[in-house]
C-alpha cells in the first residue's frame, strides 16, 4: 500500500495579514493566491504548504487547554541552516519562545501571531533506525522532551569551531542549565 505524504497545513485565523507575512518570513516563503476568504502560501515546488482560512466572524485566540494540534513541524538538512534560519528571523525580530535539544532533534520553537507553535527542527541521526533506538535507550526514557538551550550561544559556538556533535549532544544544552522547556511547550 502506497504511503501518504506531507502536502499542507491549514490554520483559520482573524489575522490574515499578520498571520500571512509571519509565515511568509519564518519560511521564507511566498503568497500564492489571496483574498478575504483564504491565503495560500508557498515555499517549495507545491502550489501550497500553508493555507490560511479568515472566517466572517471573529475567533477567540487558541487556548493552552484546549485540545487540538500543538505544533507544525519544518526539517533542515543541517545545523548550520536551522542556525543560519534562526539568525535571519531574528534579524527580523521573530525568535524562538523554547529551543530544545530533543536528542532525537534540535528543535527552535517559534509562536506564531495566532499562538500556534511551529517547530525548525534538523534531525540529529543519519537514519531513521538510529533515532528509533536512541528513543528506546535510557537518556530518553529518562527525559523524552529534553534540555533546553540558547539558540544564540549555539550559533556562537558553532562559529567558534564547535562540531555538529558537540553541539546536538543532549550535554551540551544541560549545561547551560536553562529552566525547564514544557512550562513554555505548555503555555500560550
Amino acid at each position: 500500500m502506497a504511503a501518504p505524504k506531507f502536502a499542507h497545513v491549514v490554520f483559520q485565523t482573524s489575522q490574515p495579514a499578520e498571520m500571512r507575512d509571519w509565515y511568509c518570513a519564518v519560511l521564507d516563503g511566498h503568497t500564492v493566491f489571496q483574498d478575504d476568504a483564504l491565503c495560500f502560501i508557498t515555499f517549495d515546488e507545491e502550489h501550497h504548504r500553508v493555507a490560511l482560512i479568515t472566517p466572517p466572524a471573529p475567533l477567540e485566540r487558541k487556548s493552552p487547554t484546549a485540545a487540538g494540534a500543538h505544533h507544525v513541524a519544518y526539517t533542515f538538512d543541517s545545523l548550520d541552516d536551522l542556525l543560519a534560519r534562526y539568525e535571519k528571523l531574528q534579524d527580523s525580530g521573530i525568535l524562538p519562545a523554547v529551543s530544545i535539544a530533543h536528542g532525537v532533534t534540535t528543535s527552535l520553537y517559534y509562536r506564531d501571531p495566532d499562538g500556534n507553535f511551529v517547530e525548525m527542527q534538523i534531525d540529529n541521526f543519519a537514519e531513521p533506525d538510529q533515532a528509533t533506538a536512541y528513543m528506546h535507550g535510557d537518556e530518553y526514557r529518562q527525559d523524552s522532551v529534553g534540555p533546553a538551550f540558547d539558540p544564540a550561544a549555539m550559533l556562537t559556538a558553532r562559529r567558534a569551531g564547535a562540531s555538529v556533535d558537540e553541539l546536538t549532544d543532549r550535554a551540551w544544552s544541560l549545561n547551560q542549565n536553562l529552566p525547564d522547556p514544557m512550562a513554555t511547550l505548555m503555555s500560550a
